[in-house]
């Protein structure tokens, strides 16, 4: 029977409820200093206040060694109510010391397998998808390296394997590699942050895959995201792929959490949740925040 992996145990997909599909409570990386998301009191408050805006569920994407505090998320979620899945996976190479990563040279994936189904650490929490990241319109060295390490622990576990686009690009590189070269099912493919290079040919063809498209992350100054994403919510849905489309959040630094002045987590349900119904109607919205995310990362664990 599939479930869905969170931070308190397996549930049933239906038990799922309305869903942040991509988003972070915690997150640290020498490419952010002095940003970071480590403040529990914060992460507290925000779930409270996505809880508030009629949130049920968060994915939070932090991979390894990213600082994702994942003992603390047990608590976190008794404490709000707010459904938790946490990641495994591993973000693109500058988030890392080297010789961390030189640590993980053959055995990443077994370090995958193990926090999927054993716990991360000694926290006793069992990631529920692996996370992984692409470059910006290619696959270097590093991007191959970490996403047939994910292949691997997919075929022995089935759990999905979301993937950082950067800036939106290289999604049919992505597919090319994990559903051609490496046998992932399409449906087992979450692509995190197509809103940012807002190509509907590009997203109708990784649509046709059967992968899950993910339109995460509020507008940004240079990113094409919530003035872009109506249309292409409509364009997808009317083509017949409103079954494949994810929102999230995506907070990644400190300013952006609700309760330190920014959008937060619960500008999805507040904002973005209404301008999508106005365009694609409160149906279409209401299967991407809910029934689409209980599919997606649902798992026969076996």
């Amino acid at each position: 029977m599939s479930a869905v992996r969170t931070v308190l145990g397996d549930i049933r997909p239906e038990d799922m409820g309305v869903s942040d599909a991509h988003d972070h409570l915690f997150l640290s990386s020498p490419r952010l200093p002095g940003r970071e998301l480590c403040d529990i009191s914060a992460a507290r408050a925000e779930l409270e206040a996505f809880r508030a805006a009629g949130g049920a569920a968060v994915v939070q994407w932090t991979p390894y060694g990213m600082g994702r505090r994942a003992a603390d998320l047990p608590g976190l979620s008794r404490a709000t109510g707010v459904r938790l899945v946490c990641a495994t996976g591993l973000h693109q190479a500058a988030h890392y010391d080297p010789e961390a990563l030189k640590g993980l040279r053959g055995r990443l994936a077994e370090v995958f397998v193990s926090e999927l189904t054993e716990g991360i650490g000694t926290s006793g929490v069992r990631a529920g998808l692996i996370k992984v990241a692409g470059a910006f319109h290619a696959l270097d060295a590093h991007a191959r390296w970490t996403m047939t390490a994910a292949a691997e622990a997919h075929h022995a576990t089935g759990a999905p394997i979301a993937v950082h686009l950067e800036l939106g690009t290289g999604a049919l590189d992505v597919l090319d590699l994990l559903c051609g070269a490496l046998g992932v099912p399409g449906h087992r493919v979450i692509l995190g942050h197509l809103n940012r290079s807002p190509d509907p040919v590009v997203q109708r063809q990784a649509a046709e895959s059967g992968c899950w498209l993910a339109f995460d992350g509020p507008s940004r100054a240079h990113h094409a995201t919530d003035w872009r994403m109506p249309e292409a919510v409509r364009d997808l849905a009317e083509a017949g792929y409103a079954d494949r489309l994810l929102l999230g959040g995506d907070t990644v630094v400190a300013g952006a959490r609700s309760v330190d002045g920014g959008p937060g987590m619960p500008y999805l349900l507040r904002r973005l949740r209404p301008r999508l119904a106005e365009v694609v109607g409160v149906d279409v919205v209401e299967r991407i925040l809910s029934a689409n995310p209980a599919q997606a990362f649902a798992v026969d664990w076996g």
